[in-house]
């Protein structure tokens, strides 16, 4: 009998030790994941799974570690797990969802959403993120729904105010986009993608000036952000500076030289000051880019001519006929012969 109790009482020593060792493992796995360390983080966290398979916060957070190592598919594997471990893990559902939204499963991601809002109401992000899932689906009224529920529910939420103000912008209501904008600045004060979506809102009803002023924050802000330098090159094409507007372009390309859109741009504020030699280099630059484009040749194939270099602009003007453009030949009869 008093051998039996001895075994009892080792029995139970070895298993509290065992969920011990699953917590320590767990939390060493939290630790190596505030450290940046995901791949030491999973391989704790598998030890804290080894130990205590119905570990639902283990695989949870293993899941997120992998989604941080690129592993979508094992990190939806964790969350499914996480979930059938314990069916009203609200954040598990979330998280599921914001991976599928990543891999362009906007319906899947819908579906968590849905399943994180009915366990947990007054789940904001899951609010917010169910709205740009069903932005990407087409369905902007009912994502608007969503952030509206989102900014009820905590009415500093910047990036609800500010993916509200992009539906609205899309939807060409740009007043009512400037409003969200404004308030997600509010909230947030140094948020440039704010400041450059305002300005674009300002510029497509027609205030320029106030479009500038809010690319100058952007810009300020975010020194390397190429978009608002191209978007406030844009507006001062738009009030005739070109020379700015080709500064402004110029840097643009500087930080990101792969945005065709910026060499078109930039070309036609040249050809405006005849800077054709200018333009030429520009219209090379996207030829190279897109070999295929009849229109760059074309465009080309003018500049040249009227830099006087008339042989090699209308082998432009024929390249361009050749690829499909029909009045190509048109100028090439009034130009080259």
């Amino acid at each position: 009998m008093k051998k039996t109790l001895v075994l009892i009482i080792i029995l139970i020593s070895i298993l509290n030790c065992y969920c011990q060792t699953a917590k320590d493992y767990f939390d060493k796995g939290l630790l190596k994941i505030d450290q940046q360390d995901f791949q030491g983080a999973i391989a704790d966290l598998n030890k804290a799974i080894e130990i205590s398979p119905k570990y639902a916060e283990a695989y949870f957070f293993r899941g997120k570690s992998k989604a941080k190592l690129q592993d979508f598919q094992g990190n939806i594997a964790d969350l499914s797990i996480a979930i059938e471990i314990n069916s009203q893990y609200a954040e598990a559902y979330y998280y599921r969802g914001l991976t599928k939204s990543f891999l362009q499963d906007y319906q899947g991601a819908i579906a968590d959403y849905n399943m994180a809002i009915e366990i947990n109401p007054q789940h904001e992000e899951a609010y917010l993120h169910r709205g740009l899932s069903k932005s990407f689906l087409k369905d902007d009224q009912g994502g608007i729904k969503d952030y509206n529920k989102a900014i009820e529910i905590n009415p500093k939420n910047t990036d609800a105010y500010y993916c509200r103000g992009l539906t609205k912008a899309y939807l060409q209501d740009y007043q009512g986009a400037i409003e969200d904008y404004s308030k997600a600045i509010e909230n947030s004060y140094r948020y440039a993608e704010a400041y450059n979506n305002r300005g674009l809102a300002k510029a497509s009803l027609q205030d320029r000036i106030g479009a500038i002023a809010d690319y100058n924050m952007a810009i300020k802000i975010n020194p390397q952000y190429a978009e608002a330098y191209f978007n406030r090159g844009n507006s001062k094409n738009c009030l005739q500076d070109y020379r700015g507007a080709i500064a402004d372009y110029s840097k643009a390309i500087e930080l990101n030289p792969e945005n065709t859109d910026v060499y078109i741009e930039r070309a036609s504020a040249e050809e405006i000051l005849r800077d054709y030699q200018g333009a030429i280099a520009d219209y090379s630059k996207l030829i190279e880019l897109n070999p295929k484009d009849t229109n760059i040749y074309f465009k080309r194939g003018l500049a040249k001519i009227l830099l006087g270099q008339k042989d090699s602009g209308c082998l432009d003007l024929s390249k361009a006929g050749e690829l499909g453009r029909e009045d190509a030949y048109e100028a090439i009869k009034e130009l080259c012969n």
